[in-house]
């Protein structure tokens, strides 16, 4: 193998680099940008833990063929003039850190911004990185809860591109804060400064992304994790147990995904005679397709449908000033010494 890229730039200062990452989004909401990103989302084996031969068959020969249509609709709904409003929001998410972190870093600091899949990639985020002169690096997945899903596939990647590199940087990977204090106080002030502007509901549903069961069964502890932060921002806002619930919502195929359900949640909810409900989705650091659309539009429906009355989403983190602080405590805090 020709190991690539020579050593970090010695025209200026040795940094501290800081690679923040999410999943990703298409470049645009066309259908043939959609598939090639599914293409590769749905390629990854940590995403889909079934037998590679097998599921080639399946996403080659049906899903590429039907669903990119579809979510390209869906996606062409939140658009926005910037863009993708998971890489708009991600992009000011790294200007706010970066110059955040500039102010209370002690040495030089560099924050270059990838996803997972799609662009900016894993590979130009690293590379950027190299050209700032960092000699250490620290990689945050935008994931509060771990799984293997997400924050280990976003290893996987900076490894990938790490193999091939000649020098490779001092690394700090950060795999999750799902109960970090700074982050629960920035929900916390989130939903009150909502409620402040709505009311209060009848209930909060806390709802995040599922996973499949299986991968649970077999070790994964991303249920435990939402159950953790879902607790915690629950006592933090004085709730009693009758006032919010937890649900996972966005689940594919027909096996088993986490439960309970949170389109099921919702339905049960509407015909059960629960009036208000507010929705907040804390496994998601910035608003993107499935906090938008699934659940800011389409779970809304199904709550008012079955008899509910009043329905809100409250915005995920985004760049709000205590979210970015949190992050730059926490990037701090796993920085060397």
């Amino acid at each position: 193998m020709n190991y690539q890229g020579p050593a970090p730039s010695t025209d200026q200062p040795e940094c501290t680099g800081v690679l923040l990452t999410n999943l990703g989004t298409p470049d645009a909401p066309t259908t043939k940008d959609v598939r090639r990103y599914l293409k590769e989302f749905l390629s990854d084996p940590r995403v889909v833990e079934t037998p590679q031969l097998i599921w080639w068959l399946v996403l080659n020969g049906i899903i590429l063929r039907t669903r990119p249509s579809k979510s390209a609709e869906a996606y062409q709904k939140v658009w926005t003039d910037n863009g993708s409003p998971l890489l708009d929001i991600s992009r000011r998410q790294a200007a706010a850190l970066d110059a955040r972190l500039k102010l209370k870093s002690a040495g030089p600091i560099k924050v270059a911004l990838a996803m997972r899949y799609g662009n900016p990639s894993i590979a130009d985020g690293l590379e950027a990185l190299r050209r700032a002169n960092a000699r250490r690096v620290i990689v945050l997945p935008l994931y509060p809860q771990y799984s293997a899903t997400t924050t280990a596939s976003t290893f996987d990647a900076v490894s990938d591109v790490l193999k091939q590199w000649r020098w490779i940087p001092e690394l700090q990977f950060i795999t999750h804060y799902q109960d970090y204090s700074g982050y629960i106080s920035s929900l916390e002030n989130s939903v009150r400064n909502f409620w402040q502007e709505h009311g209060e509901p009848d209930r909060l549903l806390i709802s995040f992304h599922g996973i499949p069961k299986d991968y649970a069964d077999a070790g994964d502890p991303y249920p435990e994790e939402c159950s953790t932060t879902a607790q915690l921002l629950a006592d933090a806002l004085g709730l009693d147990k009758d006032r919010w619930a937890m649900a996972f919502q966005s689940r594919l195929g027909r096996k088993e995904w986490l439960k309970p359900y949170t389109d099921e949640t919702l339905k049960n909810w509407g015909a059960e005679g629960v009036g208000r409900v507010h929705a907040i989705c804390p496994g998601f650091s910035a608003d993107c397709l499935e906090t938008i659309e699934e659940i800011g539009e389409e779970n809304r429906d199904y709550f008012l449908e079955a008899g509910g009355t009043e329905y809100r989403y409250i915005p995920s983190l985004n760049d709000r000033q205590d979210h970015i602080e949190a992050l730059a405590d926490l990037v701090l805090s796993n920085s060397w010494r």
